[in-house]
């Protein structure tokens, strides 16, 4: 994926969430702190410097709006002009915190093995020193001063920023790409520049912007406890110190100092949270046509077809390295359909549903040409949390262990519905007697681990009923349960679709399971659909060769005990291995030599059914003439 791409979706993110009740106060924040540190000095520097006998250590008036102080200086004006110094070491301080941080988190990952393991049992150990305690045994060793203060107060936020660097390093470090630029002889500097930052420079800049906060509120104590700025210097802490003594006399000449610092350290907390915000929701990207391409009007309809719930149109999920693990997959999901989605494990199933559902992991990218739901742009919705349901594999991790059911349950009215506390939890209570758990109220209150699995799987499925779900993408929802519990989370699910209306998406490599509950199937092999069809014919009628390998690998209840099931020689390919054929010639007994030299495209081969084969079953794949029909279309194209 092109580092403009995500430098544009960003941007893009971030206007967005800047429009936004808190990202406007921030912004605003952020730009009348920045307005009074420029111009603050220039505008009252004589002011706030001017010395007037006459006036010492006066209350509030029209002529001081915050006093005077004992050599009768205007404090109102003192505390403006110090902003511009105190913003000042504060960022330098930052600066040396996240710098130095940068530096000893990824240094194990580039150093030699025993270099690494002591850094980070460095750094592990300064973590767990009381940070109060370091600050002050800093200060002490570097001595009285802003440049004092300024080491002492950076260095202390070394030790955090490390370990979270260390943290994102490691589990970035571990990537296939990242082995393989080492195996290309990669240098450790290029390996850090190229790899590694780019890949955790998200949580960093979060983590930075809202330590900074912490370190403008140590700074400042510092200076108030005389270990910082000294005169004729002044920043808010040392305002603070000289107007303690009369706070009861004057107390708002010592509270504006402490306000100035409170109030700031919530700019920088906003502009993290802001930047949280943009970070977080990495919406999927409409690719852009190649050079001297023109723009399909065909893949962007303006209105979705009658009864069309979902409709993707060359959906792909992209890793670094230019993997691919779902390759332009289309596909449309109607209102109230069941529609399953089969494959073996690494074929992109779980990833095409996360990519609907705008939760693939940093760091996939997701790009697609038509993107819609319900009528409205899928990237852009923000229904997702209301109307759109996800029943994921495992529910303990899906559910807080430290949190009651029911609040968690609760928090989604809440957030996303606008519900008051207690309505939520009524609502919540109402889920789970829905989806049938007994004794709903009590359970409730219950934790996730007193809950059985099945119950737990119930509970998943009521979270996606808080909202008025439209479509439920259940990912795997039986995997885990035996065949008893299977069966009743099956006729769950059913009993939901028709009480709701819903559509539902049902993940699943049991071939019986989709049967049971589904009108329609999707077949996915190495990142690809390679046929639809409807399930009364998945048994008996499947076209492509990998289908009918899988339908034949299960045995059913007739099955003779001696049968031989169907197995399919080799492995699915890894994503970035499949070539320009068919990325199942390799374990194909019908593939041909067009199979290996061209991947073939979904079209329709009868009736509401499509399939992507060359040589599909009950095809005359054997006689030639399939092959020389196929050769002469491909001639006249």
């Amino acid at each position: 994926m092109p580092h403009h791409d995500h430098d544009s979706s960003l941007r893009h993110r971030l206007g967005r969430t800047l429009r936004t009740p808190i990202g406007i106060t921030a912004l605003t924040a952020c730009l009348l702190v920045a307005l009074v540190a420029v111009l603050g000095p220039v505008l009252l520097g004589d002011r706030a410097a001017r010395i007037d006998t006459d006036a010492i250590n006066q209350g509030s008036s029209a002529a001081h709006l915050l006093g005077t102080d004992q050599l009768g200086r205007d404090i109102a004006a003192r505390v403006v002009v110090a902003t511009r110094l105190t913003l000042r070491l504060t960022l330098l301080a930052a600066v040396i915190g996240v710098g130095g941080g940068l530096l000893l988190g990824v240094a194990p990952a580039v150093v030699g093995r025993r270099l690494g393991r002591l850094i980070t049992a460095t750094v592990g150990v300064l973590v767990a020193f009381p940070g109060l305690l370091f600050l002050l045994f800093l200060a002490t060793i570097f001595g009285v001063g802003s440049t004092g203060a300024v080491l002492a107060v950076g260095l202390a936020m070394v030790p955090p920023m490390a370990r979270l660097v260390q943290n994102l390093t490691a589990s970035v470090a571990g990537s296939d790409y990242v082995a393989a630029a080492r195996i290309l002889g990669v240098g450790r500097f290029k390996m850090v520049v190229r790899h590694l930052l780019p890949n955790i420079a998200e949580p960093s800049v979060l983590f930075a912007t809202q330590a900074t906060g912490g370190i403008l509120v140590a700074f400042s104590g510092l200076s108030f406890l005389g270990l910082g700025v000294q005169p004729p210097q002044y920043d808010w802490g040392r305002l603070l110190n000289e107007q303690l003594n009369r706070i009861f006399v004057n107390p708002a000449a010592a509270l504006a100092p402490g306000a100035a610092v409170v109030l700031t350290g919530l700019m920088f907390g906003l502009a993290g949270e802001v930047l949280a915000q943009a970070g977080g929701r990495r919406a999927p990207q409409a690719p852009e046509p190649a050079r001297g391409q023109q723009p399909n009007p065909s893949e962007e309809p303006a209105t979705d077809g009658d009864g069309v719930l979902v409709r993707a149109c060359d959906l792909r999920v992209t890793f670094p390295g230019g993997r691919q693990a779902v390759r332009g997959i289309s596909l449309d999901i109607a209102r109230g359909e069941a529609v399953g989605l089969v494959g073996e494990s690494g074929s992109g199933k779980s990833l095409s549903a996360l990519a609907l559902a705008d939760l693939v992991p940093h760091p996939g990218r997701v790009t697609a040409g038509t993107l819609r739901f319900d009528g409205h742009d899928l990237r852009d919705d923000p229904r997702l949390g209301t109307e759109l349901a996800m029943v994921f594999q495992d529910p303990m991790a899906s559910l807080n262990p430290a949190l009651r059911v029911g609040r968690q349950l609760a928090e989604v009215a809440e957030v996303h519905l606008g519900a008051s506390r207690a309505q939520g939890a009524a609502r919540a209570v109402d889920r789970l007697r829905a989806v049938r758990i007994p004794a709903p109220e009590r359970r409730a209150r219950q934790r996730p681990h007193e809950y059985s699995g099945g119950m737990r799987q119930r509970a998943v499925i009521a979270m996606g009923l808080m909202g008025e779900p439209k479509l439920i993408i259940a990912d795997e929802p039986t995997t885990a349960l035996d065949v008893a519990v299977q069966e009743q989370v099956l006729d769950l699910l059913a009993e939901v679709r028709e009480d709701s209306g819903a559509a539902l998406l049902l993940i699943s490599h049991d071939l019986a399971v989709v049967a049971q509950v589904c009108d329609r199937v999707l077949v996915m092999y190495a990142g690809r659909i390679v046929e639809d069809l409807p399930v009364t014919a998945l048994l008996g009628g499947a076209a492509h060769p990998y289908t009918r390998a899988l339908v034949g690998a299960v045995p059913t209840m007739t099955t003779d005990p001696g049968t031989e099931l169907a197995t399919i020689p080799g492995r699915p390919p890894e994503p970035g291995e499949t070539g320009g054929g068919c990325p199942f010639a390799p374990r194909c007994e019908r593939a041909r030599e067009r199979c290996h030299r061209t991947a073939p495209e979904l079209s329709d081969f009868g009736p509401d059914r499509q399939v992507a084969c060359w040589f599909p079953v009950g095809t005359a794949a054997a006689d030639g003439s399939v092959a020389a029909t196929s050769y002469a279309a491909e001639a006249t194209s």
